[in-house]
């Protein structure tokens, strides 16, 4: 199984009897700002779902689960100012050597493939790759204000923006669009407007936020992504398939109670209330 753990000290001490109501709350942190990320967030939602529509018949409690995006520059060195910086297709040749050394990557990596499997249908390669502080911000403002729930729907459409439709990141008027779109869908009339979500992309609230989050990852010793940090102490990487997270999850759901609680909150200034509330509850939950 692709997963380790935190040592003791790297952990928060929670109380291992923090579940909220009658239900059991996996909480999970989630670093990712790479096409493996995309992969590996298929994965989770599968194994979730699994666990969500299929539940042990003599558990303890129904599973519910809590997930806390953690943010992560790939390209931390891009100018914010700029819309774009360069296609992904340049900036892959560029890291590899040239065509010879992409192309090698491509081939040991097998991105498609794995893509494919994970139901992703292409890739574009040549998406406008730009800084991504602008969209890291958006993400926990929305699960601050309108919960993990929510934020998570527009980080999955973000996903599709991206990596398939090819848009900048930090393209702040599209961006601000497409986010608006998901959020009239989930909201309705309590959605934000255009011109709200597009003043908040071109201020500066929750940078102080984010640069805490990326010092403290620093300090766990993570300086690749993806990564899945469950109950504040298992840590599993992006290659890991939904059977690897539907292991870990059912193990928790049998016993009947979490070990732990997502280990940036506190950084990330998320309440426990956002929180305990969750990102995927039982379809009766909800």
């Amino acid at each position: 199984m692709p997963s380790s753990r935190l040592t003791t000290s790297e952990a928060k001490n929670v109380d291992k009897n923090s579940n909220i109501a009658s239900h059991c709350f996996c909480r999970a942190d989630f670093g990712s700002d790479v096409p493996n990320g995309y992969i590996g967030k298929r994965h989770l939602n599968r194994a979730i779902e699994e666990v969500l529509n299929n539940p042990l018949p003599d558990a303890p409690k129904p599973l519910a689960f809590s997930v806390l995006r953690i943010p992560f520059f790939l390209e931390p060195n891009y100018d914010e100012t700029k819309v774009f910086i360069e296609t992904n297709r340049e900036r892959l040749i560029k890291k590899w050597g040239g065509e010879a050394g992409w192309n090698e990557q491509k081939r040991r990596h097998d991105l498609k493939g794995r893509g494919l499997e994970a139901g992703i249908p292409h890739f574009n390669l040549d998406r406008l790759a730009s800084n991504t502080m602008a969209s890291h911000r958006l993400i926990q403002y929305l699960g601050k204000i309108y919960g993990l729930a929510v934020s998570e729907a527009v980080y999955d459409r973000l996903n599709v923006y991206y990596f398939v439709d090819g848009h900048s990141l930090n393209d702040k008027e599209r961006l601000a669009i497409v986010t608006c779109e998901v959020l009239e869908d989930i909201l309705g009339d309590k959605a934000p407007s255009e011109v709200e979500i597009l003043d908040f992309l071109n201020g500066d609230q929750g940078r102080e936020q984010i640069m805490r989050a990326l010092h403290a990852l620093n300090q766990l010793g993570i300086h690749s992504i993806p990564k899945f940090i469950i109950e504040g102490r298992t840590v599993v990487d992006g290659a890991a398939r939904s059977e690897t997270f539907v292991d870990i999850f059912r193990e928790i759901e049998a016993r009947g109670e979490v070990h732990g609680t997502a280990i940036l909150n506190d950084v990330l200034e998320v309440d426990e209330e956002t929180i305990q509330k969750g990102s995927h509850l039982p379809k009766l939950a909800i």
